[in-house]
């Protein structure tokens, strides 16, 4: 682990097609860790659209990236296109040798698993892909965030918040992590209980389900590739 008062080198991985808050979010947290430089690279230095539509530009390319203390990896439908480009799965896996940790919001969890990451390890991702973390030989763990020594894990969305501020703790201690979660008055009070396919009512779950079953098909065929690839047996 990183000495409390070493500065940091901290990156987030920006692609086409990515969901903003699994970047936005933890950006909130991450950009305001004492002593850390905080950038956001592309595979390359060119401006991309989050799955809605919103323009991001990345600080620079992945070929210009120092090596990170913190890798953060988003996901979002984009992440589809990342699972065999290795140009993108070799960066992310020299990057994880060097850091010191690792941190995936959401179906960022399975390109790590494409990046070879995930073997042996406890992994959460989105609710309706965490059944897919075993093509990568991890164990799914149905919680908001997990974390597997050096790596950090959060589920869907907006959970990468709740996983930057454990990772903001892990680095400077919780006093820091808790006056950052001040600073942002993250003290959430849902108006609805649906939040979770455990607590969401079941039409809302199963139109849920419908609208994304063509996603997930592809997402399973694409990580039955890679679990062949990986040597990964899934029955």
């Amino acid at each position: 682990m990183t000495p409390a008062d070493a500065h940091l080198q901290i990156g987030s991985l920006l692609f086409e097609g990515l969901d903003q808050i699994d970047l936005t979010g933890p950006y909130e947290v991450l950009a305001r860790i004492p002593d850390a430089t905080y950038r956001v690279y592309g595979r390359t230095a060119d401006q991309v659209r989050d799955v809605r539509g919103l323009r991001i530009a990345p600080d620079a390319a992945i070929a210009d990236a120092p090596q990170l203390d913190v890798l953060h990896i988003p996901g979002g439908l984009g992440q589809e296109a990342l699972m065999e480009d290795e140009a993108v799965l070799g960066w992310i896996r020299r990057q994880a040798a060097g850091a010191k940790i690792v941190f995936s919001v959401c179906t960022g969890a399975l390109v790590c698993g494409a990046a070879g990451l995930l073997k042996g390890r406890r992994a959460t991702t989105h609710w309706n892909s965490i059944h897919l973390l075993p093509f990568f030989g991890a164990t799914p763990v149905d919680e908001r965030v997990v974390v597997d020594d050096g790596f950090v894990f959060a589920a869907g969305v907006t959970a990468g918040i709740d996983g930057a501020l454990r990772l903001a703790a892990m680095l400077r201690g919780e006093d820091v992590a808790q006056a950052i979660q001040l600073y942002m008055a993250y003290a959430p009070e849902p108006p609805f209980d649906s939040g979770d396919p455990k607590t969401a009512p079941a039409a809302v779950l199963a139109e849920a389900r419908r609208a994304v079953a063509d996603v997930t098909a592809r997402r399973e065929a694409t990580a039955r590739r890679v679990a062949a690839r990986l040597g990964v047996a899934v029955g």
